[in-house]
């Protein structure tokens, strides 16, 4: 029963927690040149899988895995920190002339010139280790806003920048930061729990369950029931009533991935599902959440276990977001491959079946002429009034069941309510679909919405595999 109680978003916060950001503590930066962001950002790409993330083994972690954990985070992130910062630099001028999306820019500058120092050479020793993980905690929290600080840009800049553009920025932008994040909060995470406080992050060395930040015996339904709990504590307070949810299928099935992503998805998705059921009346009416485990699969559904040849459906996830910056150091080395170099990067060889989750209300659906435009950052239902309130951090009444944004974003996110935005849905698919996942939405308007989010396997689990 110990996984019950297994930290959901609490997790990232015992992080904070463990490794809190010191403000007196001066960190060694370099000058960031033009010339380093184009060098990092045209090193080729190669997809991240969760394989990638459990390779290192299940913690406490010896020495030489914390190192390599710690070398290959550090051979990812200032490339992909390049690839962020070209991208906003080609946004309109006007755009990053906003104070709210020149701070990012701004964050990840001073990132990359954090990063670039530590770029110089391998990780050799703990010290190193201890100390570049410092580094890494404060750079975490660095970014800990930058959905919201990005969303209120965005709305003042709106004027100045098609809607469609926005989205194809947006969608480019927060899929990669789910992977730099990941990247950064995975070894972040085996560096705690290879600490002598492992206690805080695992609950028994038999069972430990997670590695990093990846879940290997997560149960959707204790998700859903915990979502299912803070949502309808926030209606009950807004409405005065709250839907009933009936959980069925196989809600006992446990499977392996990222508790934090499922647990903003399905939380977004109950909001919605909560919101309109009460408002159509329909509050009498149970809320379905039916959990089925997809059928295994085996290496051939992935186009074999060669990573030079992977499938379409490989394929088409990178052009989706699911792409990484490929592991080079960053001493111009071309011979020489150390621990964290692409070569270490294969998926493991089977996976394990994934889940698929149907949400189904009778809330009376999505109008047509909404339906289109879902999918939409730049998409609200609500007016730009009550947008600019919300981002603002207005307290008055219409913001409603907004307030949930406040503990649903991942990765701190969530300081000002994103719902009201436009941002719950597409960053939540955006999250199913980054390892090959996704959302799928039925809606009979009049009637109701069935929506069905699925989600990969991490893949096998065990002593072998992770240590290919």
């Amino acid at each position: 029963m110990a996984q019950v109680q297994r930290p959901l978003i609490i997790q990232s916060q015992i992080m904070r927690l463990c490794c809190p950001r010191v403000q007196n503590r001066k960190l060694h930066t370099e000058t960031v040149t033009d010339n380093d962001i184009s060098r990092l950002a045209s090193l080729p790409l190669h997809p991240l899988t969760l394989a990638d993330l459990v390779k290192h083994g299940r913690p406490p972690l010896t020495t030489r895995q914390l190192l390599t954990s710690a070398n290959f985070t550090l051979s990812i992130l200032p490339a992909r920190l390049a690839h962020r910062i070209q991208s906003l630099r080609n946004l309109p001028f006007i755009v990053v002339s906003n104070p709210h999306v020149s701070k990012i820019h701004s964050n990840y500058i001073h990132s990359l010139s954090t990063l670039l120092p530590w770029a110089e050479h391998e990780i050799k020793t703990l010290d190193e280790e201890v100390r570049f993980t410092e580094v890494m905690a404060d750079l975490v929290q660095t970014h800990a806003n930058t959905i919201s600080t990005l969303a209120r840009g965005f709305l003042e800049a709106r004027k100045y920048i098609q809607p469609k553009h926005v989205t194809r920025f947006l969608d480019e932008h927060l899929r990669a930061r789910i992977g730099t994040r990941l990247i950064a909060e995975q070894h972040l995470s085996l560096h705690f729990s290879s600490q002598p406080h492992s206690d805080i992050m695992h609950e028994s060395d038999d069972a430990p369950g997670f590695i990093g930040v990846i879940d290997t015996k997560l149960k959707p339904a204790i998700i859903v029931e915990h979502c299912a709990n803070t949502v309808g504590e926030i209606c009950e307070l807004k409405y005065g009533v709250r839907p009933t949810i009936v959980v069925n299928g196989e809600p006992g099935y446990t499977f392996a991935h990222v508790p934090v992503h499922l647990e903003y998805i399905i939380t977004e998705l109950l909001k919605n599902a909560f919101r309109a059921t009460v408002e159509s009346g329909m509050q009498r009416e149970p809320i379905e959440v039916t959990i089925a485990p997809l059928p295994e699969l085996t290496p051939e559904h992935f186009g074999g276990n060669n990573p030079d040849n992977p499938s379409k459906e490989r394929l088409e996830n990178a052009d989706q977001g699911n792409a990484d910056v490929a592991s080079h150091t960053f001493t111009d080395s071309h011979g020489d491959t150390s621990p964290a170099t692409a070569s270490n990067i294969l998926p493991l060889k089977h996976s394990t079946p994934g889940v698929t989750i149907r949400i189904r209300d009778r809330g009376g659906g999505i109008s047509p002429e909404n339906l289109g435009h879902i999918w939409d950052y730049s998409f609200t239902t609500f007016n730009d009034d009550q947008a600019s309130s919300t981002l603002s951090g207005s307290n008055s009444s219409h913001t409603g069941m907004d307030a949930l944004n406040a503990m649903s974003g991942p990765g701190g996110d969530g300081a000002h309510s994103l719902a009201g935005l436009g941002y719950g849905l597409p960053l939540g698919r955006a999250y199913a679909e980054y390892f090959g996942g996704g959302i799928a939405v039925q809606s009979l308007w009049g009637w109701g919405t069935d929506v069905y989010l699925s989600l990969r396997g991490v893949g096998r689990v065990d002593g072998e595999q992770i240590s290919q």
